[in-house]
């Protein structure tokens, strides 16, 4: 069973930084898929960015210029750097990894860490 573990989630006041940082127990290179998605309450969970196919980033509108995905595979970890948040970011952070299987994807998570933005 793949675990993924997160770590990094702080309170911290808009315009500051935080990383948080994700280690999986198996290689990245046996993912096809590795990201963040966040939830806030009440909301759905959303994408916030991820890396395709070892190289390819995507990131949400929302985050584009502030958000930064990165990976590094020889400590399987795929880190988000947030810089300038916004209460706006304040959930519950999420990483998650898809391995493609047949015509499926199989999505694991992690548990979630807490990031929380102050005005």
């Amino acid at each position: 069973q793949v675990q993924l573990v997160e770590s990094g989630g702080d309170s911290v006041q808009a315009g500051g930084s935080l990383r948080l940082s994700c280690v999986a127990s198996e290689s990245f290179f046996s993912f096809n898929v590795i990201g963040w998605y966040r939830q806030a309450p009440g909301n759905d969970r959303e994408l916030v960015a991820n890396i395709v196919s070892g190289s390819k980033t995507n990131y949400a509108d929302s985050v584009k210029g502030r958000f930064t995905i990165t990976r590094d595979t020889s400590k399987n970890t795929v880190y988000l750097q947030i810089s300038s948040p916004k209460p706006y970011d304040t959930a519950v952070y999420y990483c998650t990894a898809g391995r493609q299987r047949g015509y499926s994807l199989d999505t694991y998570w992690g548990q979630g860490t807490q990031v929380t933005v102050s005005s």
